[in-house]
C-alpha cells in the first residue's frame, strides 16, 4: 500500500443544543454555513442535527492550518452566534494541525473540552461535483 501525503485536516464538532435554543441554533447554523460558503476557505461543510437528542454534528474539511487560522478570522461573529446555542460536547481531529491550532483549542485559563485527535494514515479528496449535462 502506498501511502500518500496530505495536510488536509477534517474536524468533527459534537454540540449539545442548549433546551428551548433549537430555531436559534437552527438560524445561528444555517447563517454561519451561508457566510463560510460564500467566504470561507473549507473544502467541505456538514451539519446534521438529531433533534430527539438535541444533539448537532459538525463536519469540515480543510486544506491545511493555513485554512483553519483563515476560517477563524473571518467567522469568528457567527462561531460566537453560534455558541450562544449549544455547548461543545467533543471535538475530534484528524490529521496533522499545527501546534498553534491544537493550542488554539484550549481556553484561555488552560481548560478545554474534550478533544481527540487522530493523525492520517492514509486516503484521497474526492469533493467535485459532476457538471450537468445538457
Amino acid at each position: 500500500m502506498k501511502i500518500t501525503e496530505s495536510r488536509t485536516i477534517l474536524f468533527r464538532n459534537t454540540m449539545s443544543i442548549t433546551d428551548g435554543h433549537l430555531d436559534g441554533f437552527r438560524k445561528a447554523i444555517a447563517q454561519a454555513v451561508a457566510f463560510t460558503e460564500e467566504h470561507g476557505p473549507q473544502l467541505m461543510v456538514e451539519v446534521f442535527i438529531d433533534e430527539k437528542r438535541m444533539l448537532a454534528y459538525s463536519f469540515q474539511l480543510y486544506r491545511d492550518s493555513d485554512a483553519i487560522r483563515a476560517h477563524w478570522r473571518l467567522s469568528d461573529p457567527y462561531i460566537r452566534e453560534v455558541m450562544e446555542h449549544c455547548t461543545v460536547r467533543h471535538f475530534e481531529i484528524y490529521g496533522e494541525p499545527d501546534d498553534d491550532i491544537m493550542a488554539a483549542l484550549k481556553t484561555p485559563d488552560g481548560e478545554s473540552f474534550p478533544v481527540t485527535h487522530t493523525p492520517r494514515l492514509a486516503g484521497f479528496t474526492r469533493l467535485a461535483h459532476p457538471h450537468p449535462t445538457a
